[in-house]
């Protein structure tokens, strides 16, 4: 069996063989995730195979063997490649909070984030993915509480006297909110707009209890 599909004790993060050093390298290796961008959103993960990735981005199937060593870690890396994105974002967001404008900064991001999602369809195919085996799920748990632990610093000056440990778990809460209702917003059927605005007024109804809370125990 492929250790990506068995329930491990002690979960390890998919992880590329090596990540590329020379410009040459480099270039081959975003083109094979390029390509895997663009398979996942034309035929699925199910159907989703190293050799079409390797031949979609025109590189030997062995050189995607040297980064790579199944799909699942190649889906893996996408994920962490949206999660640095995203990473990025949150930096221009840092210092806003807990400003008078923090509100409407955060419901700028928020749209920027929904546009993203819509614009790129790929990052619902990856997050569909990364559901997919006990392994890609535990990587992704590992991605969220990296991005969680961004937020949790970001929320301090919000919730100065909030436990370290609630504040560690209020940013796992808005970061698995976050994604789960942006690829909720972008199903089949669904209003996308109304979605997002839903998602809006959860995080800001959390937050601002969260201040007010915060501000009793002064």
């Amino acid at each position: 069996m492929d250790p990506a599909l068995e329930v491990q004790s002690d979960p390890q993060e998919l992880m590329p063989r090596k990540r590329p050093t020379q410009e040459r390298s480099r270039r081959k290796f975003d083109a094979l995730l390029n390509a895997s961008r663009e398979l996942l959103v034309d035929v699925g993960f199910e159907s989703f195979t190293c050799e079409e990735v390797a031949a979609r981005a025109d590189v030997p199937i062995g050189t995607l063997y040297q980064f790579f060593a199944n799909k699942y870690v190649i889906v893996c890396e996408l994920n962490r490649q949206d999660l640095v994105g995203v990473q990025q974002e949150l930096e221009t967001f840092n210092g806003e909070v807990p400003s008078l404008d923090w509100l409407r900064f955060l419901n700028s991001f928020v749209d920027h984030m929904a546009g993203l999602w819509t614009s790129d369809p790929s990052r619902r195919e990856v997050w569909l993915a990364m559901q997919s085996t006990p392994s890609t799920r535990a990587t992704g748990v590992i991605h969220e509480k990296a991005l969680a632990e961004q937020i949790s610093l970001m929320l301090a000056p919000l919730t100065p006297h909030t436990p370290r440990e609630r504040r560690t778990m209020m940013a796992e809460v808005l970061v698995h909110v976050v994604y789960s209702m942006l690829n909720f917003s972008v199903q089949d059927g669904q209003s996308h707009a109304d979605a997002v605005s839903e998602l809006k007024r959860l995080m800001v109804a959390y937050l601002l209890v969260a201040e007010k809370e915060a501000r009793t125990t002064e």
